[in-house]
């Protein structure tokens, strides 16, 4: 396989057991180029992306850009359960490539906004039919998936700004005695009740498991499993574990939209809301979004949707080196 040389872009997405790489033009991931590459079978990123490079027939980019479930700080990034060196001069010594950048998965997401077909767009939660968002509206990505994060999206007159967060790690909301009786028991495990410590797939578990406790009646269940008793109606435990779990959601979600106002919307990612997408509505999903006091009528402004592409962070690494490519250096 030849493709022609310092034209194409490599574009990564690292997870906690995964990587996937692929070639894009321009902001258009090539499909048949991606790959996807187990972490523990590899010392490193290094490895990985010399490893494609080589299945790929020694393809020669000009631009490589990675996406990490982690913080990333000036350029450097950090896993919690991945012992790889993550760093622009790491890519660019596997590379070659003249333009490098490590992104947090995300920005990845982020930068993906408004390059992904209209069919992989579900929209679970409609703004209000008087509210109009502007050209430059700036957007919300909230991920939920193996851990939770939440990224603003702006348009400026330079470019698309996706600054890093690590909102996942801050205190859970608390409305209710049961809210309060959950943090207890999810804080046992270190000290803190974190919000991705109930909104993940593992989050969904420690509710199911928490309500067991609550019941006297202690079990344990999977998130796939729970989701799927939810949806066949056939454990009230599983659904009042996944309606817990939906109202967090909402209430966290809308409480990142009065901080960020995205009056272009709020973009649920990852495979856990994937998964919810077709039960928010009966859940109360939106019921906890809008519950804001005298500001509910004002959340009316925000809609909700999922990104159902599997392949949009990959998507979001080749915006924004297309971004980089095209911004002054002066």
């Amino acid at each position: 396989m030849t493709h022609p040389a310092n034209t194409l872009s490599l574009v990564a997405d690292i997870g906690g057991t995964n990587t996937r790489v692929a070639l894009a033009e321009g902001r258009r991931i090539l499909p048949e180029t991606v790959r996807r590459y187990a972490n523990a079978d590899h010392p490193g990123l290094e490895t990985v992306l010399r490893r494609f490079i080589d299945d790929e027939g020694g393809v020669d980019t000009r631009a490589a850009c990675v996406a990490v479930a982690g913080p990333v700080h000036d350029g450097r990034a950090s896993m919690t359960n991945l012992d790889w060196s993550i760093d622009t001069p790491t890519i660019a010594r596997a590379t070659r490539a003249e333009t490098v950048s490590v992104l947090n998965d995300l920005q990845a997401q982020g930068h993906a906004l408004g390059h992904i077909d209209d069919e992989a767009v579900r929209t679970v939660l409609p703004r209000s039919a008087e509210a109009a968002p502007g050209a430059r509206a700036a957007r919300l990505v909230v991920g939920v998936g193996t851990g939770f994060n939440a990224a603003p999206v702006y348009e400026t007159a330079t470019g698309r700004l996706v600054p890093p967060s690590e909102c996942g790690h801050a205190n859970l909301p608390i409305r209710t005695e049961q809210e309060l009786r959950l943090c207890q028991y999810v804080s046992t495990a270190h000290g803190f009740p974190a919000v991705e410590d109930v909104l993940s797939g593992r989050g969904l578990e420690r509710v199911y498991a928490f309500l067991g406790e609550e019941a006297g009646d202690p079990a344990e269940k999977q998130a796939r499993d729970i989701l799927a008793a939810c949806e066949a109606d056939h454990d009230p435990r599983a659904t009042e574990a996944a309606r817990l779990f939906a109202r967090m959601l909402g209430t966290v979600c809308g409480n990142l939209s009065l901080i960020q106002l995205p009056f272009g919307g709020v973009f649920l990612i990852g495979g856990v809301a994937r998964a919810f997408a077709p039960l928010l509505d009966q859940l109360g999903f939106d019921e906890a979004f809008r519950d804001k006091g005298r500001f509910a009528g004002f959340m009316g402004n925000f809609a909700v949707h999922v990104i159902e592409d599997d392949y949009a962070a990959l998507t979001g690494c080749a915006a924004h080196l297309v971004g980089l490519e095209g911004r002054p250096t002066a």
